[in-house]
């Protein structure tokens, strides 16, 4: 689209293949609206927004015209849409314009909400609706479709006059915009080959020949070939054939005839019970073929166990939604969170003004937030991913007064939601489960002394959290008054803490006497890995029966994170990482979190829930298991750089094994020169791993550079147990974990147990 919106309108293949060109919703986005984008009281611009005919992004205008990659959104990218003043910047800012009239689009990643006010309530309604059949189709599209759709997207781009025919020209363009270098002898071969009407333009169905043979996989042919014979379709015993290779459990002669009726698309074919070429493709661009076991993708585990059993999804600093230093404190920060699964947020809580306790991190210039609208948010989104348990983990600086409205807030707008006392005996020798604990919000906080519990103005005789005095060494003496304020608990805030008793870890349970398991301890990372070092099993043993919680040094004042497999690897619960700084260490978590329907809890492996466990992390035995993953090649990679049209990739593939210490290793294929569209490899990494329950693999796609650090390209991470043999494709994420579709990686992995 040119950056002053264009006249110009390429064909609408791309909707028309999503069956969505007779939409009313659709029609009108297509011909734009003039909405207000509100970002603050005073800022507040009339914007045109417009759909593209892709159905994939939306174009929209800037005060200052900027690269034409900098004037769109992409719809995959949406987290969701919200209707009315359903968002902290128009509760605050969108006063002037009716609810009806207002919408707001959350993204994945760090990218901000976009808050909109249409002319009139029907235009947001017409959005909204839009925006919902555009994500639900999206959804509902097969990658054979995604592939087809992205290719087309880029033809219409290429096609610079649009005359819907390529000329060579157009289609070296073409290549260059799908991050391909072809060697201009061998792509002018491939144009005369399919100009069939030899006038040196593509038209029609050669333009189509001209795609099916740049997509063609030859290595995905190969395979099918060793499997269907001379006669070049699979039957359903040859299709199982290749099922029992792949060691796919439950592969029945029933269960390839379904796949077949599923997958092929040739109905001659289907009724013959016959999988053509184009069926296997489709079969294996599926979730089924991909790497992540689909039967790990919903709720499969026990949520019957004790919470204490569980890795659980945990936010540090979750206000934040950039750096500690000088970032923004936001509720939008909360419901990013939980829309990641997250089921442990974090409140630092101050002593605010007019006697409302605020959120900010203290003695910083971060901006401050009141206590009760982040209760609110987390009342109104809290559950909206994930039914389980959340854990509010309060890091408490206020006075009693102040304290007491905490706990009034926290009854008053939770409810029934929040726990408040304990679901049977006072004194249990276990935690709840998760499944106990459906929809409901835990308070984790200090607890008066059993003796002391009816004097509100009692001092804690206990000391305070560590993380509060790792804190301690790095502000200025005047908070000291506040902290000694601080040290008070009030009765009210401190019957509500119930199952999480935040408590200074002085011994490692098995204690003398009996076990504590509503104890909560709060760890900073370099005092975890001092434990863990010291004391590895005695510490597994700990968190079989209590919660730990781990956070990242106060010293990381770039909310930078710590590799939480550490953590996990000794049985700690709650590893709280900056969810709002993507990297390797968020990858990781998304990886952990990613199985039993990301609802936010995996079940800890035996070794770790066992009381009487003998595993040290330090110390995991001799290898157990091959871990063999060949590199085959892969498909059409993103361009690092949309606006060098010349600028192509040379991908590597790196394969990570993060989990016991003596398990941690990465090995790299080589590079291959100018080609991101369809780069082999044909290498073979293999791992040796002594603890295969707790590791997690991650591939890393980068773009090879000699004199600098490599470029990030994409990556997927996963759990080994989560992890399927025989041929299969990756599905490959950006750094803010939204998806890259269509760019995929396609492997052999093969996993053998001695």
């Amino acid at each position: 689209t040119p950056s002053d919106g264009g006249t110009k309108r390429p064909g609408l293949r791309a909707l028309k293949k999503m069956g969505l060109t007779e939409d009313e919703d659709v029609r009108a986005m297509l011909r734009g609206s003039r909405l207000r984008k509100i970002r603050s009281r005073t800022w507040q611009k009339e914007r045109l927004y417009r759909l593209q005919e892709d159905g994939l992004t939306v174009w929209f205008q800037r005060r200052i015209p900027r690269a034409p990659s900098q004037h769109i959104f992409f719809v995959q990218h949406i987290e969701a849409v919200r209707e009315g003043h359903q968002s902290e910047g128009l509760r605050r800012f969108g006063g002037a314009f009716a609810p009806a009239r207002c919408l707001t689009i959350a993204f994945k990643g760090r990218r901000k909400n976009l808050d909109l006010a249409a002319p009139t309530a029907e235009e947001a309604q017409r959005w909204v609706r839009g925006l919902a059949k555009l994500r639900a189709r999206l959804d509902a599209m097969s990658q054979r479709e995604r592939l087809d759709h992205w290719i087309h997207t880029y033809l219409h781009r290429a096609d610079s006059n649009q005359d819907s025919k390529m000329s060579f020209k157009e289609i070296k363009s073409l290549l260059r915009m799908v991050n391909v270098d072809m060697n201009d002898m061998y792509a002018y071969l491939l144009f005369k080959e399919c100009d069939h009407s030899k006038n040196e333009r593509l038209e029609g169905a050669e333009i189509e020949e001209f795609l099916r043979r740049l997509l063609k996989r030859p290595e995905l042919e190969d395979i099918f070939h060793q499997y269907s014979g001379e006669d070049r379709v699979l039957s359903a015993p040859e299709l199982l054939e290749f099922l029992e290779d792949q060691g796919e459990e439950g592969a029945t002669l029933a269960r390839a005839q379904q796949l077949i009726q599923i997958y092929e698309l040739n109905e001659t074919a289907k009724q013959h019970e016959l999988m053509t070429l184009d069926g296997f493709m489709m079969y294996l661009l599926s979730p089924e073929g991909a790497a992540l076991d689909p039967s790990h993708t919903c709720v499969f585990q026990d949520m019957n166990q004790p919470l204490a059993h569980y890795f659980i999804s945990s936010s540090h600093n979750t206000y934040l939604t950039d750096s500690q230093i000088g970032g923004l404190s936001s509720t939008e920060a909360y419901v990013r969170a939980f829309a990641q699964g997250c089921r442990c947020v974090e409140l630092d809580c101050w002593e605010g003004p007019g006697g409302e306790p605020i959120i900010y991190h203290g003695h910083t210039l971060t901006s401050k937030i009141l206590f009760r609208d982040v209760i609110q948010a987390v009342r109104d989104h809290a559950f909206t991913l994930s039914p389980y348990p959340v854990i509010l983990s309060l890091e408490n600086h206020c006075g009693l007064e102040q304290q007491a409205a905490m706990a009034h807030h926290l009854r008053t707008i939770l409810g029934d939601m929040l726990v408040t006392q304990a679901l049977d005996s006072p004194n249990p020798e276990a935690l709840p489960s998760p499944e106990q604990l459906k929809g409901r919000v835990l308070v984790k906080g200090k607890k008066l002394p059993a003796a002391r519990s009816e004097d509100g103005r009692a001092l804690s005789d206990r000391e305070e959290e560590e993380e509060e005095e790792d804190e301690e060494e790095e502000e200025e003496a005047e908070a000291a008054a506040q902290r000694r304020l601080a040290k008070q608990i009030s009765p009210e805030l401190s019957a509500l803490a119930v199952y999480c008793q935040a408590t200074r870890l002085r011994t490692l349970y098995p204690a003398p006497g009996a076990p504590q398991p509503c104890q909560v301890s709060s760890l900073s990372e370099r005092k975890a890995k001092k434990l863990i070092r010291e004391a590895g099993n005695s510490f597994v043993r700990h968190n079989t029966r209590q919660l730990t919680r781990v956070y990242p040094l106060g010293l990381r004042m770039n909310s930078a994170n710590y590799s939480p497999q550490e953590m996990w690897n000794s049985g700690c619960q709650l590893v709280a990482l900056n969810f709002q700084t993507p990297g390797y260490e968020m990858d990781l978590n998304a990886g952990r979190f990613l199985v039993n329907g990301q609802c936010g809890y995996v079940l800890k492996p035996a070794c770790l829930r066992q009381p009487d466990s003998t595993f040290d992390p330090e110390y995991p035995g001799p290898p157990r298991t091959t871990l063999s993953i060949q590199v085959l090649t892969a498909q059409q990679l993103p361009k690092l750089n949309a606006e060098k049209p010349h600028s192509i990739v040379d991908p590597l593939v790196r394969v990570e094994i993060h989990g016991v210490p003596a398990d941690c290793t990465r090995q790299e294929t080589d590079y291959v020169l100018n080609n991101g569209f369809n780069p082999r490899w044909g290498q073979t990494l293999q791992f040796q791993l002594r603890a295969p329950e707790l590791a997690l693999v991650r591939f890393v796609v980068e773009d090879y550079d000699a004199t600098s650090p490599n470029d990030f390209v994409g990556q997927f991470t996963l759990p080994l147990s989560s992890l399927k043999q025989g041929y299969r494709h990756i599905h490959l994420l950006s750094k803010d974990g939204a998806s890259l579709s269509p760019a995929t990686l396609f492997v052999h992995i093969r996993i053998q147990c001695s």
